[in-house]
């Protein structure tokens, strides 16, 4: 066997394979999309496996699924397999986006104008 037997590729398929277990997609009904924000609850731990470790170090502060998944160089299905683990254990938490801000009704911005304008 030569040196190069032992590396591995980051697109490999074996490589991904082993680090889901041969799990894909999400093992719950949990809804994760490329913009829900995900933050740590604990700390990495010895025993953990290195991508497990890695998220939580890189979620101190909310980063959505897809920062995660570009950060860790892995593709979104893996990503998406990694978190659910990590929410199972309640070691991340899950939020939504922020949402786009509420702008007032239309009609109603309209009557304030008006009335303003009659002052």
């Amino acid at each position: 066997m030569s040196g190069t037997d032992h590396e591995w590729d980051e697109g490999n398929p074996e490589r991904l394979y082993v680090i889901t277990r041969g799990r894909s997609g999400l093992a719950e009904r949990t809804v994760l999309d490329l913009v829900t924000l995900i933050v740590s609850r604990s700390k990495p731990q010895p025993t953990m496996q290195p991508e497990h470790a890695a998220i939580l170090r890189l979620c101190h502060s909310p980063l959505s699924v897809a920062e995660i998944s570009a950060y860790l160089r892995l593709p979104m299905s893996v990503t998406t397999v990694l978190l659910a683990d990590l929410l199972a254990d309640k070691r991340v938490e899950a939020r939504a986006p922020v949402p786009l801000a509420q702008l007032p009704d239309r009609a109603l911005i309209e009557a304030v104008m008006h009335g303003l304008q009659k002052l």
